[in-house]
């Protein structure tokens, strides 16, 4: 298997990931996707497994649910903290056919193609291979992925600005996923595509310890890995990493992020014919 350099690997992510989950947002996700009893859910780039979790509850009596994931790492944390009769975690890399893993009703991807830009379409068709016709694909990733942010310096906003850029072309991330859900379901032929554009981030006043814990983690990953010297500050990175956590901790600051839902159901139609590229 090939090993995927996943940029926002440390020693803390697994518990980052379990975290910053919240599962009444996922639930609530699900039930627009009918989620129902019954169904069989594969739940592709599972991370800690709590999403894996939820969805399994939701499909009870009678569902299973499997979680998939590249890393060893996140699978043995999944299994530990979420393993139970009916859910299934098992290391695979998306990127490659998953036929081995059975047909499923609903498959579902959550903030995940936002670290594989290249490959998301074909990850779209390798999840496309093992939904039954008439199931449903979910879709579900934010845009402007830490862009959107009111009281930066400019120094600050072209810091900010530079560093997405370079991890979108040393680190295949991409800030912009939300909005190429759509398209992804309409050039696999899918049918019946929904979409829902919401708020996952709403910051303003008092920062939370999860969101401390969660943005300062990104931040200083990030920077690292963007490979940047960071010319507007003497200290390099490690002042850019300061001045960050300092403007995130002002109560005056409000932050956001969209969230992009999007599903449809499989049909017959495998592609359809892009007008425009």
């Amino acid at each position: 298997m090939d090993e995927f350099d996943y940029w926002m690997e440390s020693d803390e992510e697994n518990l980052r990931l379990d975290i910053k989950t919240n599962p009444s947002a996922v639930e609530k996700q699900a039930l627009w996707a009918h989620v129902r009893p019954g169904m069989r859910v594969a739940d592709l780039g599972c991370g800690s497994g709590k999403t894996t979790s939820v969805l399994h509850r939701l499909v009870q009596p009678g569902g299973c649910a499997i979680g998939v994931d590249i890393f060893q790492e996140r699978v043995d944390f999944a299994c530990a903290h979420y393993g139970e009769s009916g859910i299934d975690f098992v290391r695979k890399d998306i990127r490659r056919p998953l036929d081995d893993l059975g047909a499923f009703d609903l498959v579902w991807i959550r903030f995940v193609l936002e670290y594989y830009q290249a490959e998301a379409l074909d990850i779209v068709r390798n999840a496309s291979q093992i939904l039954r016709t008439g199931g449903t694909l979910v879709l579900i990733d934010l845009d402007l992925n830490c862009l959107n942010h009111f009281g930066l310096s400019e120094r600050l906003e072209s810091a900010i600005n530079s560093m997405a850029h370079a991890l979108k072309e040393k680190m295949n991330f991409d800030s912009y996923a939300g909005r190429k859900l759509y398209s992804y379901l309409y050039d696999t032929g899918y049918e019946d595509i929904s979409v829902s554009v919401g708020a996952h981030h709403v910051i303003y006043g008092e920062l939370d310890d999860v969101d401390e814990f969660n943005w300062g983690k990104k931040l200083e990953i990030a920077s690292r890995k963007a490979g940047l010297n960071f010319a507007g500050y003497a200290g390099g990175c490690p002042e850019f990493v300061k001045d960050f956590k300092r403007f995130f901790s002002d109560t005056r600051r409000f932050s956001y992020t969209p969230l992009i839902c999007a599903q449809g159901r499989k049909g017959t139609q495998e592609w359809r014919t892009k007008s425009s590229k």
